[in-house]
């Protein structure tokens, strides 16, 4: 029975409860045997000893304490107790050992998260093969980020020991109290559960940067991503991989996030719009926009600030920014809330439906549309008031006009980071008296003499000559006619038709290339279609410009600088392409540039402006 029962306490004792428990029953086992002892041999000497007065005795003799006011008389009774007095010292110190022991390389290993804050308090689990500094911050950074998570607890589950940087970063007090690390892996159960992942509000399955292999990073990945679904079926998974075609194997987990998918569409939409690739990455890095607001370039202090946006969202008819624009065009909407209040509406969501991306002009408005757009912060948390009030302002509408010589800033006091002033509009008198008009000019300075902002009922007499700033767009109408729109419309038909048939009337003149290769084969032999073949299960199929099956290419014309018999090119110049080709440089063919070349040959570009791609490769 007591064999059983010190196999089911092994089954739920940790290693240091379990060693604390043999350091207990030692020491009863040696108070216990000495205090019997002494009592019993005592009974034939001078001296009659009880079991409290034993009890006394020996505690007294074992703290080397000595008060001498008990003292065996016989000698069984003394070689009793010097035989006992060594077997103590000798076991123990042992265990002793043993314990601290324990419990060091506990410390090393983080400990183990508890049941009760585990039942009391919200936790995620972030596993991770290897502790980086950089890493680790930008996800703390990242997460705390959202006002909903500053109540989370961050448990780091990883086979390594900590190093110095991360020790240091753990012990800072912002972090000391949120952050625990545990040493352990994630494909253990003993592990998982030390670190209450049923009990986990989410589980993040980190790369593994340290590997040189991306394919065996993705494995290792794979695998403690299935070890956590068979442990905690409920908990739901935020998986990174490196390869695409790796995604698969991890469809069930919540998000999945692949590098080489992200970086290669990432890159090819740059070459689409430039400057893309670093509007996504400041809207995905937290900022609050103070970087070089102490830089002597202009440039450099506006560059700071901006990259302090994010992305909001808000019911319209909830919104102060957008609330006024019902009825109006997305464009519209869109230009006004920018110059008025500083935000950019960049997506809209109709009831119902999915989320779009700048629809342009042709969608309307609705009171049930949900409004995405960047700003410094969100809607709730501003609120507007005037920096210099003045009492002979008139309110009219959305229209605001200031009667007073010098300087007016409508500001944003923003409630989450403190006082933070957003000019919205800046202008200067240089005349003494402003004339009594709306916005006209004053007679003879070519000055704005007031600041007038947008009306409802006169948007369409909206003039750019108006702006503080020298136009850069033509006026925006409130609502897109139906003429103007099929007009709108013939032309964009128009025009690619045009294009069209000028490439075709071009491709005549090049009577010395290979029909196989020539330019205006590649511009002439392509049909709008699903591509044939995708690199990976996980690719979503996309409408793309491609060539006919009857003029595919065949393989010996891939490699441009090498001759074949279709072609006797030896350089992408002597290809003589109209357009300037991409050149895409990487180790090797991997499955992710399938993302890079299907955003460059997206059905909705025109024709004419689709470029050759390039793919410079160091193994073949």
């Amino acid at each position: 029975m007591f064999n059983d029962l010190h196999r089911a306490l092994q089954k739920v004792q940790s290693a240091l409860s379990h060693q604390l428990m043999i350091l207990c029953a030692t020491l009863f086992c040696v108070f216990f045997t000495s205090v019997c002892g002494i009592e019993h041999l005592q009974r034939g000497g001078r001296v009659h000893l009880d079991l409290f007065q034993s009890f006394y005795y020996v505690i007294v003799t074992f703290s080397t304490v000595g008060y001498g006011d008990y003292v065996p008389d016989i000698w069984p009774s003394q070689l009793f107790m010097i035989v006992m007095i060594c077997v103590t010292l000798v076991v123990l110190p042992a265990q002793l050992e043993q314990l601290v022991f324990t419990f060091m390389e506990r410390q090393k290993q983080g400990g183990t998260y508890s049941r009760h804050r585990a039942l009391n308090e919200k936790h995620v689990v972030v596993c991770t093969t290897y502790l980086h500094a950089d890493v680790v911050m930008d996800f703390l950074n990242e997460f705390y980020a959202h006002p909903m998570l500053q109540d989370y607890f961050v448990v780091l589950l990883s086979p390594c020991e900590l190093d110095p940087t991360m020790r240091m970063i753990l012990q800072v007090p912002l972090w000391a109290q949120r952050v625990i690390y545990v040493q352990g892996s994630a494909l253990k159960d003993a592990d998982l559960t030390r670190v209450r992942l049923a009990e986990a509000e989410a589980c993040f399955i980190l790369a593994a940067r340290n590997y040189a292999d991306r394919t065996a990073a993705d494995q290792h990945t794979i695998l403690r991503s299935w070890a956590v679904k068979d442990f905690a079926p409920d908990c739901p998974q935020y998986v990174q991989v490196f390869r695409p075609e790796n995604k698969v194997h991890v469809k069930f987990a919540e998000h999945v996030v692949c590098e080489d998918e992200f970086k290669y569409a990432l890159l090819a939409n740059n070459c689409v719009c430039p400057g893309l690739s670093t509007l996504v990455t400041l809207l995905l890095h937290t900022s609050r926009g103070q970087e070089g607001q102490s830089s002597s370039e202009e440039w450099q202090r506006l560059y700071g600030k901006c990259s302090g946006n994010e992305i909001y969202h808000i019911c319209m008819k909830d919104s102060n920014f957008f609330g006024e624009y019902e009825g109006k065009s997305f464009t519209y909407a869109s230009f006004h809330a920018h110059r008025k209040y500083g935000v950019a509406l960049v997506a809209v969501q109709p009831e119902g439906k999915r989320i779009l991306l700048n629809p342009g002009p042709h969608h309307i408005m609705r009171k049930g549309d949900i409004c995405f757009y960047m700003s410094i912060t969100k809607e709730e948390n501003s609120a507007f008031i005037l920096a210099h009030p003045n009492p002979d302002k008139e309110m009219r509408g959305a229209s605001i006009r200031l009667h007073r010589t010098g300087s007016s800033r409508i500001t944003t006091t923003l409630g989450s980071t403190g006082t933070v002033a957003l000019e919205l509009q800046h202008t200067r008198s240089r005349s003494s008296s402003l004339a009594a008009g709306g916005g006209e000019h004053a007679a003879g300075t070519g000055v704005k003499n007031r600041l007038q902002l947008p009306r409802d009922g006169a948007a369409h007499r909206l003039s750019v000559q108006s702006m503080s700033r020298r136009p850069s767009i033509a006026p925006v109408p409130a609502v897109l006619d139906v003429l103007d729109a099929i007009r709108m419309q013939f032309e964009e038909n128009r025009a690619e038709a045009d294009a069209d048939e000028q490439t075709a009337d071009d491709g005549g003149k090049d009577d010395d290339n290979c029909s196989v290769c020539s330019d205006s084969t590649w511009h002439d032999d392509y049909v709008v279609d699903y591509p044939r073949q995708t690199p990976y299960l996980a690719a979503s199929p996309r409408l793309v410009y491609r060539l006919r099956e009857c003029d595919r290419r065949p393989h010996c014309c891939l490699q441009i600088t090498v001759q074949c018999e279709h072609n006797q090119a030896t350089s992408a110049k002597d290809y003589s392409w109209r357009n300037r080709a991409i050149i895409l440089a990487a180790d090797y063919a991997s499955n992710g540039i399938y993302n890079f070349i299907v955003p460059l040959r997206a059905h909705f570009q025109p024709r004419s402006s689709l470029k050759p791609i390039v793919l410079l490769l160091e193994a073949q």
